[in-house]
């Protein structure tokens, strides 16, 4: 009795997460497709990813490039002050982050080096910012639909996207 209840609840299981990654998959080509039609050019797509506490910005991606291909940066504010810049300690009542998973046009280049994000212990590109524009305040999801955000560590990241290969077992 207890091993036909183990396998049914493993056969259940099995089934709905096929069917969550059959849905991200389906979600995620779509998404793809809109991605290879975007207009080439000399500038980033961004999308603002916020932790309290961190010091990083958010992912950039090319224009046409998938976001598997993001990285996760730290923004050079030295010739323009990045989106969402608010009030900051010790002024009262600071703003952080009212900006989370906007998608943004950024311009602007990888300067070459690295700075240390120490909160999340990690050693990011880092990005001199000359100008954005927000291109969507309600973007969806950043890397699959089925992605968990959470305030409380790096929960987002582009390995979360499913291969062709791991969606073909679920079709």
């Amino acid at each position: 009795m207890f091993r036909k209840i183990i396998l049914s609840t493993a056969a259940c299981l099995t089934l709905v997460q096929c069917n969550t990654l059959k849905s991200d998959c389906e979600a995620l080509a779509e998404r793809e497709a809109q991605i290879a039609r975007e207009e080439a050019g000399d500038y980033y797509i961004g999308r603002r990813y916020y932790i309290p506490y961190t010091r990083f910005w958010g992912y950039l991606r090319k224009p046409g490039q998938s976001w598997r291909t993001a990285k996760l940066v730290i923004m050079d504010e030295h010739l323009c002050h990045q989106p969402d810049r608010g009030l900051e300690p010790p002024l009262e009542n600071p703003v952080f982050g009212s900006d989370q998973n906007v998608e943004y046009i950024i311009h602007g280049h990888y300067t070459g080096t690295q700075a240390y994000e120490p909160n999340t212990d990690q050693s990011l590109p880092v990005f001199r910012l000359t100008g954005y524009e927000v291109r969507n305040k309600e973007a969806g999801f950043l890397f699959v639909p089925s992605e968990q955000y959470s305030v409380q560590n790096v929960t987002l990241q582009p390995h979360l996207m499913p291969t062709a290969e791991q969606c073909a077992t679920c079709r």
